[in-house]
């Protein structure tokens, strides 16, 4: 009684302060309970790493074009690094201070163990995947040269390039003579050089340096002239390596040998609590400090010398042995997403071009169309562009007073945003919700809240204790003294970049009953301890966990009525472990489970008197899997949502996140047929179970790539 009396004040009377630490204290103390159940579960950050398994298998996959397979390795090594800087860097913090959560010092020091092992596992695998490739590659006349096996015309093209080019930007330290060992940036690539065999008797018998990579000024990859049809790639590292000699002749060492180095550091961002500093003031001094985070990852090719190893750890204070990690010759492989455009077109996959939305087809007013019926874009197949010029229209249409729109990951030169400015000049108001804290993207928030600000647009920069996450935007029309408001409700963040390939959902409505209640959405970030109350939406962090357990336990009610009851979910991650609980149930209940989840799934089926009737897959493809969809049997009348949110804790506990209930239903029917040919994907699905071991689902169903499907049903839609 007493806890059902807590529970109805902190959602309904308390402070927005009491709320959030109330929420977070109740999911720890279900996080517990969980845990000490007999509940068979996959560690987070173990599956995190299962994931990223299986992104290594499409470069692993040779019906994959071969550039783009190199590409994906260039994804896993990008996911790999923000893994430690993030993920990592939080568990040796929990390690050193069991107080931060509910994990001992030995929980957490297991837990990088396994870590560990499976990272090294995986590097294995990355390495001969990169050998494999690289063979391939030469198949097909494209040559990744070193410095060691180069024509002499290549020889004089490599040294012109240092000299004319890199010279003044590749100078060494020189370790024995240096006052204190230089700060090794976060992800930038290193060449430790040793330096030995002396003739002179004056110099020590060996030597140290160190040189930064200049990626940041040049291309990780130098093409060279092509020799009859076959073309030539050198990596910067062996541009550098090849002119050693030159590098260091002031120095009479027989021996010049360079090894590469990367340190991964803590990205942690630590705000300050000086009250005479704005908020942007404390960000900007948060992201210099993390610049210079807790080093939490060395990785070295394994050829090093280990007395130039053993210098390097003990410089960098990595105590820590599970921190140090070995690899081949090349690190930093993330520059290889953007790996040059050579080759023949079969090395890429073929540019699919975007199509029109049929509704928007001949029409000169998007916002006209809108207020007459519900619009669905996916994305990246429908053309983004019809974002934009739905803002545009607003910016300059005289019956439009206000445009409110949240901000997370804005694009670096964002149309966007423009459109935005464009808007205020010509006197419309403007209401922003600007999430400053995305993760590796605050530099550009902040650059574009300053600049949003100077023109005059209000910019609220989130609520505290909370994330902004919704991706929700409102224009409010005045037509003969009546109000119209027109909606966008979405799974992906409003950046015309990642849009091109992050597959998202984009409501466009002017019903009522949902509009009305975007607007209460932004009412509450504009006064914060306003939650209202939603019949339509589903609003973390108030009410969302409690009306989606809601919906499950329909279904569970339904199961042991002996009725239909199943559950059908797209997502990007499933962690948070007291909805993973009720979905056990569920399955016990005899509701049938069907998921889809791209990355973290604690969740383990097919477990006896656990979760017998829930199947997962994973799919991993050309574009990234990003919207996620919620559906709920509700006997012959599907509930169906789509959602800025996974079932993690962070955002069902931590963030504002929206889910949108679909009620046109032809709408409803086109997500349900766009479901159906992910589901019945064999072609890139994976089954996601206890083993881990990522296989590729096998049936005698006709043969399904979902991503290429989908795109041929809304292309034959064009043509109906």
């Amino acid at each position: 009684m007493l806890f059902t009396f807590l529970f109805n004040y902190a959602l309904f009377n308390a402070s927005l302060t009491f709320k959030v630490i109330f929420v977070c204290i109740f999911t720890n103390i279900i996080i517990i309970l969980i845990l000490n159940m007999n509940t068979t579960l996959i560690p987070r950050d173990i599956s995190w790493l299962s994931f990223n398994h299986r992104v290594l298998q499409e470069a692993n996959d040779k019906t994959v074009p071969l550039i783009e397979r190199l590409k994906f390795l260039g994804i896993f090594s990008n996911n790999l690094d923000e893994f430690f800087r993030v993920r990592v860097a939080s568990i040796k913090r929990e390690e050193e201070n069991p107080l931060l959560s509910n994990k001992n010092h030995k929980q957490a020091h297991d837990l990088i163990e396994q870590i560990t092992d499976r990272v090294i596992e995986l590097q294995d695998l990355f390495d001969k995947t990169y050998i494999n490739v690289e063979k391939e590659l030469e198949q097909a006349n494209i040559f990744i040269v070193n410095e060691n096996n180069l024509t002499p015309e290549q020889q004089q093209y490599v040294r012109n390039y240092f000299f004319d080019k890199m010279r003044m930007s590749s100078v060494p330290i020189m370790l024995n003579s240096a006052p204190n060992f230089p700060y090794l940036k976060d992800r930038v690539i290193y060449l430790a050089v040793k330096l030995h065999g002396v003739f002179d008797p004056l110099l020590p018998k060996e030597q140290y340096s160190i040189i930064e990579l200049p990626t940041e000024l040049f291309s990780r990859f130098v093409k060279l002239p092509n020799i009859a049809q076959r073309e030539y790639i050198i990596l910067l590292d062996d541009v550098i390596r090849y002119c050693l000699k030159d590098i260091f002749a002031i120095f009479n060492y027989k021996h010049i040998e360079a090894y590469t180095v990367k340190v991964t550091r803590d990205a942690e961002l630590e705000l300050d609590n000086d009250l005479s500093k704005s908020y942007t003031e404390k960000l900007t001094s948060g992201i210099k400090k993390r610049k210079r985070g807790k080093p939490v990852r060395l990785n070295y090719d394994e050829e090093m010398p280990k007395d130039l190893l053993n210098y390097l750890v003990k410089k960098l204070r990595m105590k820590d042995e599970n921190n140090v990690i070995p690899g081949g010759r090349y690190h930093n492989f993330r520059n290889f997403m953007k790996f040059p455009t050579i080759g023949a077109g079969t090395l890429h996959y073929p540019s699919l071009k975007t199509l029109a939305h049929p509704d928007f087809i001949g029409q000169t007013s998007l916002l006209n169309v809108i207020e007459r019926k519900d619009v669905l874009l996916t994305f990246p197949y429908h053309n983004y562009g019809y974002v934009t010029d739905i803002l545009r229209e607003a910016a300059i249409d005289p019956h439009v007073e206000s445009i409110k729109i949240t901000l997370y990951r804005i694009a670096e030169n964002s149309s966007i945003a423009y459109t935005l400015l464009n808007a205020i000049k010509n006197g419309k108001r403007v209401y922003v919700v600007l999430e400053l804290q995305a993760r590796f993207d605050e530099e550009n928030n902040i650059y574009w809240a300053n600049k949003l600000q100077e023109v005059g647009a209000i910019v609220r920069f989130g609520i505290p204790g909370l994330k902004v996450h919704s991706k929700l935007f409102i224009i409010t029309k005045k037509v003969n003294d009546n109000y119209v408001q027109i909606a966008s409700i979405g799974t992906g963040n409003f950046n015309e970049n990642t849009a091109r390939v992050y597959t998202d959902y984009s409501l466009l409505t002017a019903n009522k009953a949902i509009t009305t209640e975007v607007d209460k959405v932004f009412n509450f970030f504009q006064i914060n301890y306003q939650t209202g109350t939603y019949t339509q939406l589903l609003v973390a962090p108030f009410y969302m966990r409690n009306r989606f357990v809601q919906l499950i336990d329909n279904e569970i009610k339904a199961a042991k009525a002996n009725k239909p009851a199943s559950l059908f979910f797209k997502l990007n991650n499933m962690e948070d472990y007291g909805m993973i609980q009720k979905l056990y149930e569920a399955s016990n209940a005899g509701v049938t489970i069907k998921l889809i989840v791209r990355g973290i799934c604690c969740l383990v089926p097919g477990i006896k008197n656990q979760s017998e009737n829930i199947t997962i897959i994973s799919i991993i493809d050309q574009y990234l899997e990003h919207s996620r969809v919620y559906c709920f049997g509700n006997g012959s009348k599907e509930l169906m949502y789509i959602s800025s949110a996974d079932i993690m804790s962070r955002n069902l506990d931590e963030r504002t996140e929206v889910a949108c209930p679909i009620v046109d239903e032809n709408i409803k029917k086109e997500i349900k047929t766009q479901l159906d040919l992910h589901w019945n994907d064999n072609v890139k699905a994976r089954v996601i179970n206890y083993s881990q071991a990522n296989t590729l689902v096998k049936n005698k169903r006709k043969k399904t790539r979902s991503q290429l499907a989908i795109y041929a049903h809304l292309q034959q839609q064009l043509s109906n």
